[in-house]
């Protein structure tokens, strides 16, 4: 008895059978190789949803941080080439061209910095963000500084235009995709909080340039203007961290995408938008000094407080379009009020009014801006193409952003210097723009009034 009692009690304290340690073992061995399948690259063919990757945290420390990095590249990717109003003033002075001519330089810069970003987004879908924007740093760097030894107009073309323009949109694509693969809920006030960047460069950048020229010369300003690129590179490239599979296979651009109607729309509306949007920034200096009577550093101030105000204006209207109205419905209603504003420019007669106009058109501008790569992320089902699908439609972009600045300097040419028919321009384009986003939602929604999207 006492033996059959110890043959149990050594039968209950011994292990498991050696049939169940295997099974344990095959199954920690298959959770062992699907954790190491996590960080390989995924592919097109593969189903696995990208929330079943990575749950976007919506906040904390390490999300936030990256709208930082974000939000600097962005001061050196849009602010530096909307800062252009302050090369043109000092290019004309000093070059004695027309302004349609100068105005080639900072459309090459722009259109260049919207139509590599189908290569730089489709690079960071692929994994390759850092990389990417050293190399696009390099070449803002170079530019910048080669800019301060030109003496030409072909040699300033080159430097600021094509080579400055070329680091400007390989740069601006990867921070974005990193973003928007850290938020769901608050994407669009994210989106909007990196933009800021474009309005805080955009006073950096000229106000480097214009109260460093009376102390240490025009080259001299534009090398602290390039030391200031470095360094805004420099620590943006350490805060980034991609959280995505990269997706290594897949077309640069996605012809199926432009038979969605949504996207479609959206993509002309953006088109017309650019076309007409930097006509306030790159001309509100030029319309002081020539119709108002502002001198040099007056008109140069004016443009300050234009670019100050599209900062004040992103984060509401992103924070406004995530809670509220909905990104697409915000982007429409902005763009519309920022048509009315060019219409309303044409009232503006006194330095008292262009100050006041100054305050409203820079909100509208940013505001405007501000939701832009929100309104495109919410029509966007994949995360992962966020890099493809944006860059596709800023390189259309970049073909009106190009036409947009010399198409307003020949108008306000032919018109003797008058600016009436410009502003005409200008609104009827961005208004017509407002309205084909209006009609991108409703290609989603329907017609119906109270829809959040």
């Amino acid at each position: 008895m006492n033996v059959d009692i110890e043959k149990v009690a050594s039968a209950r304290s011994s292990p498991p059978p050696a049939i169940n340690n295997t099974k344990e073992s095959k199954l920690t061995n298959a959770q062992d190789a699907d954790l190491s399948d996590s960080t390989s690259p995924t592919t097109d063919d593969e189903i696995i949803p990208p929330e079943d990757e990575f749950i976007p945290p919506d906040g904390g420390l390490l999300a936030w941080s990256q709208v930082l990095a974000a939000c600097l590249i962005n001061m050196l990717a849009w602010g530096y080439p909307t800062a252009f109003g302050v090369y043109q003033l000092y290019y004309r002075d000093t070059l004695q061209l027309p302004e349609a001519q100068v105005s080639w330089i900072g459309s090459l810069q722009v259109f260049l910095a919207f139509a590599l970003c189908i290569f730089s987004g489709r690079l960071a879908d692929a994994g390759y963000i850092k990389s990417t924007i050293i190399a696009g740093t390099f070449l803002v760097v170079f530019g910048t500084f080669m800019t301060s030894l030109c003496k030409e107009y072909w040699q300033i073309f080159l430097a600021q235009g094509l080579c400055t323009g070329l680091g400007l949109g390989i740069i601006f694509m990867p921070p974005l995709s990193v973003v928007n693969s850290y938020f769901k809920r608050k994407k669009a006030l994210a989106l909007a909080i990196s933009a800021m960047g474009t309005g805080l460069g955009s006073v950096v950048f000229p106000a480097v340039i214009q109260y460093l020229i009376p102390k240490i010369g025009f080259p001299w300003a534009v090398r602290c203007a390039g030391f200031v690129a470095l360094g805004i590179s420099v620590v943006s490239v350490v805060l980034l961290r991609p959280v995505l599979k990269p997706r290594r296979t897949g077309p640069v651009f996605e012809w199926d995408a432009l038979r969605e109607g949504p996207y479609l729309l959206f993509t002309l509306g953006a088109f017309l938008f650019f076309w007409a949007l930097f006509f306030g920034s790159f001309f509100i200096n030029a319309f002081a000094r020539n119709i108002v009577g502002f001198s040099t550093t007056d008109s140069v101030q004016l443009l300050l407080i234009t670019n100050g105000m599209s900062v004040v204006a992103r984060p509401i209207t992103g924070y406004l379009a995530d809670n509220y109205i909905g990104p697409i419905n915000m982007h429409a209603f902005q763009m519309f009020l920022l048509g009315c504003m060019f219409f309303f420019w044409l009232a503006v007669d006194s330095a008292t009014g262009l100050y006041v106009f100054a305050i409203f058109l820079g909100f509208a501008m940013g505001a405007a801006q501000g939701v832009f790569g929100g309104a495109l992320a919410s029509l966007l089902k994949d995360p992962r193409k966020m890099g493809t699908r944006f860059g596709m439609v800023c390189t259309l972009c970049a073909f009106s952003s190009l036409a947009g600045p010399p198409t307003a300097g020949a108008i306000i040419d032919r018109s003797n210097g008058t600016y009436t028919w410009a502003c005409v321009w200008a609104g009827t384009v961005v208004v017509f723009a407002s309205l084909t986003i209006m009609s991108a939602r409703i290609a989603v929604t329907g017609f119906k009034l109270f829809v959040k999207i």
